[in-house]
């Protein structure tokens, strides 16, 4: 039997019908479920004590009241602090690790009276498009074990694919969250950069890092991502803005709106399936009264290597804090301070994150900075100028695809970081450009699932999410 979804479990709790820890328990009884045949999902690297989770955070006698995620279990990715579970990041480095704090988004969904359900798999510090970087294993995709979920937040795409939680919290650098959505047949938001506080987020890429939402529906991803929006002094980059009403306005339709499909998006080479299936939500946006314009985004071709150069470098910046001294792994034969730095970073670190820390410092090395650095910035503010363009031009979404493939084999591009890294070549601009973007279910291409990406002006997320709930409803998803 499907689950509820977030909307109805925290009905049912609030009216009295279900005691507030009954979700919670029955969703830890499903992640256990998942995990015990021969092909475990392997969505969750650490699960939640009922007792303790109902103690965690915000007291709440039964649930009932306003709380608007009122007994709700939600699945937070493991780059995201909290005081009862361990912060690992999926990466040696952090195995155990203990924060001493909460990120504000954990607070604020306890606030609001969801309950977290345990903490999630990842790519090592978000850095991958599998959760095949993981320290501690691959996530498998619900719809096929054979595949990979997608990432970095595969496993919180995973832990809603599998019914086990309505929705979840993810971080989306480059694609994070729509990127794994759409391979896992659920929905992923990329709210707008500032508008939700990134304070307590283990950080990649401090301009790019965003936390997103996943649901099984558009409606169980508004919720969540409504509880944890507005402003947060303890994040300089939280923008003063209120917690914007996404739920009250999902049945606001695309009547009158125009949507344009940037040429870049659909090139001749495209996946023919993938294709066809842009082409089809395109016309239910049309058949529920929206305009449909070509549109081009020059600069889009530079996107992937952009972002890249940028995200590696502010990687190789934040991950200098992990030194073996202060907190983490420590090498203990090591004696000397740069012996403590070398075998403790060489021991903590798994490939794909040594990696990009060898090309972030190389692009801000002295003398290649503005080789590198410098002229990725200028590139992508050309970027956002082709955005803002096409918005001033009467445009009010963008209908893209999310992924260039479906969900690809385990190992398959293990050995191939351009190909995996091209997996993202439709999600990155969102971030480069600090605007908000949706994966909504489209579908199947190959017999996998398949997303159509929505994208929308900064801080225009309840339009963005009400054409989401359109087009969900017309593909013939969440009723």
């Amino acid at each position: 039997m499907t689950p509820p979804s977030a909307l109805e479990t925290a009905r049912r709790v609030r009216v009295g019908e279900v005691p507030a820890h009954r979700p919670l328990e029955e969703a830890l009884a499903r992640a256990r479920e998942a995990d015990s045949g021969s092909r475990p999902i392997h969505a969750f690297l650490s699960l939640s004590d009922p007792d303790r989770a109902q103690e965690a955070g915000v007291s709440q006698d039964d649930g009932r009241g306003s709380f608007p995620l009122a007994g709700v279990p939600v699945a937070v990715k493991d780059n995201l602090c909290t005081l009862d579970l361990p912060t690992t990041c999926a990466s040696r480095f952090l195995e155990g690790y203990r924060s001493p704090y909460e990120a504000t988004v954990v607070r604020r969904l306890r606030a609001a009276g969801g309950r977290v359900g345990g903490k999630t798999n990842l790519d090592e510090f978000g850095m991958g498009s599998s959760t095949e970087n993981s320290a501690f294993g691959p996530t498998r995709n619900p719809r096929d074990p054979s595949r990979v979920p997608g990432g970095s937040s595969g496993g919180s795409a995973a832990a809603v694919a599998a019914g086990i939680a309505p929705c979840a919290l993810g971080s989306d650098t480059g694609g994070s969250v729509r990127q794994p959505a759409a391979l896992c047949g659920v929905v992923g938001v990329k709210p707008t950069y500032g508008r939700v506080s990134r304070y307590g987020l283990v950080a990649f890429a401090s301009s790019l890092d965003q936390v997103g939402t996943f649901g099984a529906s558009v409606a169980d991803a508004a919720l969540l991502l409504e509880a944890i929006s507005g402003h947060d002094p303890r994040d300089s980059t939280s923008a003063r803005l209120p917690a914007p009403d996404l739920v009250g306005h999902l049945e606001d339709g695309v009547a009158g709106k125009v949507v344009g499909i940037p040429d870049e998006y659909v090139p001749d080479t495209l996946d023919p399936e993938i294709r066809a299936r842009i082409d089809e939500a395109s016309r239910h946006l049309a058949a529920a009264g929206a305009r449909i314009r070509r549109v081009s985004l020059p600069h889009t071709r530079y996107a992937v290597p952009t972002y890249y150069v940028l995200a590696t470098a502010e990687a190789s910046s934040n991950l200098a804090r992990y030194d073996g001294v202060r907190f983490g792994v420590r090498a203990p034969e090591a004696r000397a301070t740069q012996e403590v730095y070398e075998a403790s970073r060489s021991r903590g670190f798994g490939p794909e994150v040594v990696r990009r820390i060898i090309l972030g410092t190389f692009g801000l090395s002295a003398g290649y900075h503005d080789q590198y650095y410098g002229r990725a910035q200028r590139v992508r503010a050309l970027i956002a100028r082709d955005f803002r363009r096409v918005w001033a031009d009467g445009v009010d979404f963008l209908l893209t695809p999310t992924s260039p493939t479906p969900a690809f084999p385990l190992g398959e591009r293990s050995d191939d970081p351009v190909s995996m890294y091209l997996s993202d070549i439709f999600t990155v601009t969102a971030n480069l450009a600090g605007i908000p973007a949706v994966s909504v279910p489209a579908g199947s291409t190959h017999g996998l699932p398949c997303g159509a990406q929505l994208l929308s002006p900064a801080w225009h997320e309840a339009p963005l999410l009400a054409a989401a709930r359109t087009l969900e409803r017309s593909l013939g998803g969440e009723q």
